[in-house]
C-alpha cells in the first residue's frame, strides 16, 4: 500500500516521509505527523485516527465519490522548520488540504499555502483570527479556536461560582511558544470584564521542568488553574499538581491537554481533572465497528490498532471526517469527483455538519452541529467540558456544548485580522 513519489525532495526528507494509501490515488491528503520526539505520545494517536478513517473510506466505500484517497505522511517531529519542509515536499503531489497539527507550523504555512492556493485546516489551533474568512481565504479553524477555548474555560469557572469571579485569582500554565501564548490576550480581556486576577506561568519546551511554576502556585494559591500544554508538559503538570495537593476539580486544560496520556501517569491523583473538548469521547459509535473490521482486523491500521476511542485518536478521526465531508461537498458543488485544491476550499467554505449527517456517518452526537461561510471559517465555536475518572480510566462530558463570549471575541478577531490584512495588502471580502 505504501508508495514513494517524492524523488525530487531530497534523500534526507524523503526518508522521513511515509506515503500511505493506494498507488493510484487521486484525492491527496498530506499528514504532517510526529511519531518521534517529546510530543510523539500525542502525535501518534492523532495521526492513527486521521489515517485510519481515510483507509476506512477506501476499503469500505472505494474512496470519496468513487475516487480513492492517498495519505502522504511526513514526519515533522513537531518542529516548525521540518513542517515547512514537509509542506514544500508534498504540495506538488496534488495536495488538497493541510492539517499542520502545530500552531508554529500553521503560522508559517498561512502565507505559503495562500500563495499556492491550497487550503489549511488548523482544527482547534493555529491563528485564531483566521476565523475571518474574508481575510484568511485559504485558512479554516472550525469547529472552534483557541480564543473560544479560553472563553469556555472562564465560562465553566463562572458557572461553578454562580456567575461571579470578581477577586478570584486564575493562573495560566502555558507552553512558552506561539501555541501557548495564543489565549493570553483573550484571558486578559475576560479578566477586565469579570474582575479576576490573571497569573501567567510560562513553561519552556518540552515542559519536563516545572518545579518553580508549581511552587508559585502553592505559594499564591490561585482559585483555578488553566493549562495550555502539549505532550510531556501535560503529564508533568498534572503530577506536579498532585504533589502540591492542588484540587483537581479546579484544574482545567485546553483540548490539547486532555488525553489519556496526560492523566494516566498520575494514577488516582489525576481523578477529577478537567479538559475542554469540541467532540465527544469513547468508542461507542457505529463507525468504530467498521474501523475494527475494515482497517484494524484487516491489518491496514496506521499504527498498532490499539488507540481506537482514545481522545486524540478520536480527534484525528474527527479531523479526517471533516476533511472528507468537505471534499464530498466540493464534489457536489462542482459536479466532479476529481476536485482541485480550489474546489476543496469551496467545499470547506460550504461545509454544514448536521446531526443527521453525523449519524449517517456512524457518529451520532459526536460533535456539535455547525456551518461554515465565506466570512466565518471557524464555525460556531462551541465547546464542552470533560472530566477524568481515574477509577474507570475514562473521560466523560460533564457539560453540554456551549458558546464562547462573542461580545469579547468578535472585536479581537476583527482587530487582529484587519491588522493582518493591512500589513499584507489584503482587501477583505468574499470572492
Amino acid at each position: 500500500m505504501a508508495t514513494n513519489r517524492l524523488k525530487a525532495a531530497g534523500a534526507a526528507l524523503v526518508s522521513a516521509c511515509l506515503l500511505a494509501g493506494p498507488a493510484a490515488a487521486d484525492l491527496v491528503f498530506p499528514d504532517l505527523s510526529y511519531r518521534t520526539g517529546p510530543y510523539a505520545a500525542n502525535g501518534i494517536p492523532f495521526s492513527d485516527g486521521y489515517q485510519d478513517y481515510m483507509t476506512l473510506l477506501n476499503e469500505r466505500d472505494g474512496g470519496i465519490g468513487g475516487v480513492a484517497i492517498e495519505v502522504l505522511e511526513c514526519e515533522t517531529g513537531y518542529n516548525t522548520e521540518k513542517g515547512v519542509e514537509c509542506y514544500e515536499a508534498t504540495k506538488g503531489e496534488g495536495a488538497l488540504l493541510y492539517q499542520p497539527l502545530s500552531t508554529g507550523i500553521t503560522y508559517q504555512l498561512i502565507p505559503k499555502a495562500t500563495a499556492d492556493g491550497i487550503p489549511v485546516h488548523s482544527m482547534g489551533y493555529g491563528r485564531t483570527s483566521a476565523k475571518n474568512g474574508e481575510v484568511f481565504r485559504w485558512v479554516f479553524n472550525y469547529p472552534a479556536n483557541y480564543w473560544d477555548g479560553a472563553s469556555h474555560a472562564i465560562n465553566h469557572i463562572l458557572a461553578e461560582n454562580d456567575g461571579d469571579i470578581s477577586g478570584k485569582k486564575i493562573a495560566l500554565v502555558y507552553h512558552n511558544s506561539a501555541y501557548g501564548k495564543e489565549p493570553i490576550r483573550t484571558l486578559e480581556e475576560l479578566s477586565a470584564k469579570h474582575g479576576y486576577e490573571l497569573m501567567l506561568l510560562p513553561v519552556d519546551h518540552p515542559g519536563q521542568e516545572q518545579k518553580s511554576q508549581w511552587l508559585q502556585i502553592r505559594r499564591q494559591k490561585p482559585d483555578n488553574v488553566i493549562m495550555w500544554g502539549w505532550g510531556v508538559m501535560n503529564q508533568v503538570a498534572i503530577q506536579e499538581a498532585v504533589n502540591i495537593r492542588y484540587p483537581m476539580e479546579n484544574f482545567i486544560g485546553i483540548w490539547w491537554s486532555g488525553s489519556e496520556n496526560d492523566v494516566l501517569p498520575a494514577g488516582d491523583g489525576a481523578d477529577g481533572y478537567k479538559a475542554l473538548t469540541f467532540h465527544n469521547l469513547g468508542d461507542d459509535y457505529p463507525v468504530y465497528d467498521d474501523l475494527q473490521s475494515y482497517v484494524v482486523d484487516a491489518g491496514k491500521a496506521a499504527g498498532a490498532g490499539d488507540q481506537l476511542g482514545t481522545a486524540l485518536y478520536n480527534r484525528g478521526m474527527y479531523a479526517a471526517m471533516l476533511a472528507t465531508e468537505a471534499a464530498r461537498t466540493a464534489q457536489e458543488i462542482h459536479g466532479t469527483a476529481d476536485i482541485t485544491p480550489a474546489m476543496m476550499r469551496d467545499g470547506m467554505e460550504a461545509l454544514e455538519m448536521t446531526e443527521e449527517k453525523m449519524a449517517g456517518l456512524g457518529l451520532p452526537n459526536f460533535g456539535p452541529t455547525f456551518s461554515v461561510t465565506c466570512s466565518n471559517h471557524g464555525g460556531d465555536g462551541l465547546g464542552a467540558v470533560a472530566q477524568w475518572d481515574a477509577g474507570a480510566k475514562e473521560w466523560s462530558l460533564i457539560s453540554d456544548y456551549g458558546p464562547a463570549d462573542e461580545e469579547v471575541l468578535r472585536p479581537l478577531i476583527i482587530a487582529d485580522s484587519t491588522a493582518f490584512a493591512e500589513e499584507n495588502g489584503i482587501t477583505p471580502g468574499c470572492n
